[in-house]
């Protein structure tokens, strides 16, 4: 596994570096945000651990310029910003995951190679070429979501969001299961988080003839206008 590790602190970054490749994990470093977006596209990792307090420019400009350029490696966060708000913040910028410091190294090599698992499984061929409804196609072997031919921009979490509920169109699923499905093995973040996911997924399909429901007490479901 390759990791960039986008991180100004000089002696936890080589702390990180030298403890990781003892344990076969490649670590790249980067230490200013207004270069992390280019190293990130040069190394092409599995997995990025993102700080969010940079030189430069912060983690969450440099996360929202790699997805905004197409970038869809899964993102942990380490932060000693450790409040709800922050959290909301870094998961609406397009993150996967979320661990403050001080962090175990344990943990944060755990949640490392479970993002990248996730990652692997969800670009692996699966039966059932496509789910549809209206003018959305979700294409399950490319795992990319399709409005009218063309190709919607959208996060790991949110495509993970509208398979499931592309599964059973019209059929109402309940948050906790969508929680499982979109954070599966994921225990420091917030139940509330697929709110954020759904908020941000509804927004965008605002237009498509597809609309992300609310049902109070039962969850979300798709329907077509």
């Amino acid at each position: 596994m390759r990791l960039l590790l986008i991180e100004d602190d000089p002696t936890l970054a080589a702390t990180l570096q030298r403890s990781l490749e003892r344990k076969s994990i490649r670590v790249l470093l980067c230490a200013d945000g207004a270069l992390a977006l280019a190293a990130w596209q040069q190394a092409q990792p599995d997995v990025v651990l993102l700080d969010l307090s940079l030189p430069g420019l912060d983690g969450l400009q440099v996360l929202q310029l790699a997805r905004k350029a197409g970038l869809r490696t899964p993102v942990l966060i380490l932060t000693a910003r450790g409040t709800v708000g922050d959290k909301v913040l870094g998961l609406n910028a397009g993150a996967d995951d979320y661990l403050p410091k001080p962090f175990d190294l344990d943990e944060l090599e755990a949640r490392a190679r479970a993002l990248h698992r996730r990652h692997t499984n969800a670009e692996a061929p699966v039966p059932h070429s496509a789910l549809t409804l209206g003018a959305l196609r979700l294409e399950r072997d490319s795992g990319a979501l399709y409005c009218r031919g063309t190709v919607m921009d959208l996060s790991p979490r949110e495509l993970a969001l509208m398979a499931a509920l592309l599964a059973r169109p019209g059929h109402a699923m309940a948050k906790e299961r969508l929680f499982e499905l979109v954070f599966p093995g994921v225990a420091d973040v917030q139940f509330e988080a697929i709110e954020v996911v759904a908020y941000r997924l509804r927004k965008k399909l605002a237009g498509t003839g597809v609309t992300l429901m609310t049902l109070r007490g039962l969850g979300y479901l798709l329907k077509a206008d």
